[in-house]
């Protein structure tokens, strides 16, 4: 067979399983999205093209750097990254200064990718405090469904109850069923005054600020999670079954694309760690060698469906705004519980681990920065403290 052949008879499998993993990535994650660029000053136009262009750059780096490798580099938004920006709600200097926390993120991550210092700089960071301080950031996300079934349980019951019955039957499909079940619900039911959007989404400029505080309490922790919840996790995944994922192109790729889609609302994108067992694994096909074609694939759907943006916000601005994030919780909750385990198997590390989580989840401000970039100083000085006295 000619080697410039690139897709052949037997790849239906890998093109569908690339369906799938497009298609589950975007509906069980793109509340979280939303509702993170709303909680940091987006409007309903601001947030759909975030969407928007994270759903391009997610096509075009996918797909370009599977075909170029020929391994499955699936890629995804940065989810953890978007429960930050929930947790951080309205910061300092207002949307633009996020936009410019975005960037600032984008830039490290190049940095990272082509100046492995700091990479190694990165790994310094003890695991269990990496994942206490995504545990608290992920803690308050992950109570909004407890609050959405008080306060709107005409709404939340049914999607919960929907979520639980797909979580026992077809746990892949859980969120995506249980966002279903809110979408009905509100079409029955849709807020009063909801605003109008457009259905077909735009791409909408908004000029990055710097603000020192929110380059250290958005930014720096936004590069972190998406490091090391999102980039090294994907790697691990993908070194797993088979592959050595090129690092330096990834990062350089991810990070030069965030940079470019922060001015629309893009606050990041990363090589996929949930997704890409869907993948790189057998759901994928037989043969390894090929399943590069269903993260391209996926890249290739993610391109078509970014459109749906606007449909997406659409049915979130008839929505009450708990409801979204009881979706976004529930959704979470996995990445929550396995953050957890990871904070406190370390004996030595626990307290300084369970510290790091209680100062994130606290939500505290101080100096204009937010509580994630201090939940990670407290833990790092009690662990600083800990061996001192060792």
């Amino acid at each position: 067979m000619s080697a410039t052949r690139v897709v052949r008879a037997g790849d239906a499998q890998p093109l569908i399983a690339g369906v799938v993993v497009a298609l589950v990535g975007f509906a069980s994650s793109f509340a979280i999205v939303l509702a993170g660029l709303h909680a940091v000053g987006a409007s309903d136009a601001q947030a759909s093209s975030g969407l928007l262009v994270l759903s391009l750059a997610m096509g075009v780096v996918g797909t370009t750097l599977s075909y170029i490798y020929k391994m499955p580099l699936s890629m995804a938004w940065t989810t953890p990254g978007a429960a930050l920006l929930i947790a951080a709600g309205p910061v300092s200097g207002g949307y633009s200064a996020a936009i410019g926390a975005f960037a600032f993120a984008g830039v490290l991550i190049v940095i990272a990718g082509l100046w492995s210092p700091l990479t190694r700089l990165l790994t310094l960071i003890p695991g269990p405090l990496a994942s206490g301080l995504l545990a608290g950031v992920l803690l308050q996300v992950c109570v909004a469904p407890a609050h959405a079934v008080v306060d709107v349980p005409k709404l939340a019951i049914p999607m919960v109850v929907v979520w639980l019955v797909l979580w026992k039957v077809a746990r892949r499909f859980a969120v995506p069923g249980a966002l279903a079940a809110a979408a009905i619900a509100v079409a029955i039911d849709p807020v009063d005054h909801a605003g109008a959007t457009h259905l077909l989404p735009q791409l909408t400029w908004t000029t990055p600020s710097l603000d020192l505080g929110t380059l250290l309490g958005l930014g720096l922790p936004l590069f972190v999670v998406t490091m090391v919840s999102q980039n090294v996790a994907g790697m691990a995944v993908l070194a797993a079954h088979g592959y050595k994922a090129p690092m330096r192109p990834v990062l350089a790729s991810t990070g030069a694309a965030t940079v470019i889609g922060a001015p629309f609302g893009g606050h990041g994108i990363n090589l996929a760690a949930i997704t890409a067992a869907m993948a790189a694994g057998p759901d994928a096909g037989p043969d390894p060698a090929r399943r590069w074609i269903a993260a391209a694939s996926a890249g290739a759907v993610y391109f078509l469906i970014g459109p749906c943006a606007g449909l997406a916000t659409t049915l979130l601005t008839a929505s009450p705004p708990v409801l979204i994030e009881a979706v976004a919780g529930l959704a979470l909750l996995g990445t929550l519980g396995s953050a957890l385990r990871a904070a406190t198997e370390d004996d030595e590390r626990r307290e300084a681990a369970i510290v790091t989580f209680a100062v994130t989840a606290s939500g505290v401000t101080a100096l204009g920065i937010s509580a994630p970039f201090w939940g990670l100083v407290a833990g790092l000085v009690l662990l600083a403290v800990q061996r001192a006295r060792a």
